[in-house]
């Protein structure tokens, strides 16, 4: 129950037991050259990088959470292709060496006197400030959630406590329906509720169950997918397999012991159906970090207001942002935070040695949509939603390399690369691989 009272108030993107960093709830030092909050995955990322340009000494990371996890591994958690242990390492064991780890939440952030309180009560001063406090999740805006997960058929692959609930759920599934929401908000990784649909649909056929199941996807957008290219296939492989889309459709209450759930048409505000389900997995409703949206760094969305191109703050110059918490209008993604993080850095180091930032980031996010249990369309575009594929072929096409990628390469490349600030995306192999041409 513990676990699922965390749930009512989530913690942001890549939540993060030794080496030779330095780590306590009480600070002596109350002072940094570049302060970082955040340790997900831009945190991380941008204190190793910081690391390198002011050196460990100057560089501190305010972090709560004992453990540290790859995220984008869930999908395959929630169909039972992978186990959460394979998803967590400790945070102790990221936060780059030297570096200074405050065991603490962030409370507020005032950058007119450039200063963080913490929820232990210490005031940390900052030079530079990142901002990587991720986003938030909100269950308990569905009416019955989150105690509705006490109740067996229900799981979400968005948190930890929820993971291993989805593919519990799908291993008892006998027959009726399976059903999968995507919310009427900014998600992370928004191919992600409708990759364990697919999971899904090859689990019970693999399983035998598939002919007594109805495999429904109700979702808040008007699409199936943002991205032209990618939709028409998804599009595909919903006909193929018969799989029932249901668009403009918003989960609004669970109804645990009844195994029912309350879906609201958004095209006929208060027009309601009730869906009666065998299986159950929640997208839930996500928003800024409660931090952010009340500082003055937010903007009227409640997002870190930073500028779109260089990542630098649009009111405060010695403030940066990355990731999830920010107000860039681009898909949520661990692939985006790896472009924004060498952008970022070279803003960075421009405006220390008081220059104009002189590189772009061209909004480049990823998602690798899962569609069986050893196929991806590897999805890739920009802030206009137009493909930029880093591979030479049609990367729309279901392929088994792909699912490679996702499941095996792109994990690996998450700890050794990123995270340790050496991976900034695949902008330098996309021009090699479209001989120069992109």
């Amino acid at each position: 129950m513990a676990a699922l009272c965390r749930l009512r108030q989530c913690h942001p993107t890549g939540v993060v037991i030794s080496h030779l960093h330095t780590s306590s709830r009480v600070s002596a030092k109350q002072h940094y050259k570049m302060l970082v909050l955040g340790g997900g995955t831009g945190g991380i990322a941008m204190s190793a990088r910081m690391k390198r340009i002011v050196g460990a000494d100057n560089v501190a990371v305010v972090e709560p959470a004992e453990m540290h996890y790859y995220q984008p591994i869930w999908t395959l958690v929630g169909a039972g292709a992978k186990t959460v242990a394979s998803s967590g390492r400790s945070t102790a064991s990221v936060v780059p060496s030297g570096v200074k780890w405050v065991k603490s939440k962030v409370q507020e952030i005032n950058p007119e006197t450039n200063t963080v309180r913490t929820e232990d009560g210490n005031e940390i001063s900052y030079e530079y400030l990142i901002v990587a406090l991720g986003l938030q999740l909100h269950y308990e805006k569905i009416k019955g959630l989150p105690e509705g997960f006490e109740h067996p058929k229900i799981g979400s692959n968005y948190s930890l406590q929820t993971v291993e609930k989805t593919w519990k759920a799908l291993q008892d599934f006998k027959e009726g329906n399976a059903i999968f929401t995507f919310p009427n908000t900014p998600v992370k990784c928004a191919g992600a509720p409708q990759k364990i649909m697919y999971l899904s649909d090859a689990y019970l056929r693999k399983t035998g169950k598939r002919e007594k199941a109805k495999v429904i996807y109700n979702t808040s957008l008007p699409v199936l997918f943002g991205i032209k290219k990618y939709a028409e296939t998804l599009w595909d492989i919903v006909k193929t397999r018969d799989l029932q889309v249901n668009l403009r459709h918003n989960l609004i209450e669970v109804r645990a012991d009844k195994q029912e759930a309350v879906f609201e048409n958004l095209d006929k505000p208060g027009e309601t159906t009730v869906f009666e389900y065998e299986m159950l997995h929640v997208t839930p409703p996500m928003g800024p970090h409660s931090v952010v949206k009340s500082s003055p760094l937010a903007d009227e969305a409640g997002w870190l207001d930073v500028n779109k191109d260089t990542l630098q703050h649009n009111k405060y110059p010695n403030v940066f942002g990355i990731g999830d918490c920010t107000s860039l209008p681009t898909a949520k993604t661990g692939a985006a935070v790896a472009a924004q993080s060498a952008i970022l850095n070279r803003t960075i180091k421009k405006v220390m040695k008081k220059e104009k930032p002189d590189k772009k980031y061209d909004g480049y996010t990823s998602c690798p949509l899962v569609t069986s249990y050893n196929t991806v369309v590897l999805a890739e575009f920009d802030y206009n939603g137009q493909p930029l594929e880093t591979f030479p072929i049609n990367q729309a096409k279901e392929r088994r390399l792909m699912y490679f990628m996702k499941a095996d390469v792109m994990p690996h490349l998450y700890w050794h690369g990123l995270l340790r600030g050496f991976w900034g995306g695949p902008g330098p192999y996309r021009k090699l691989l479209h001989l120069g041409m992109k």
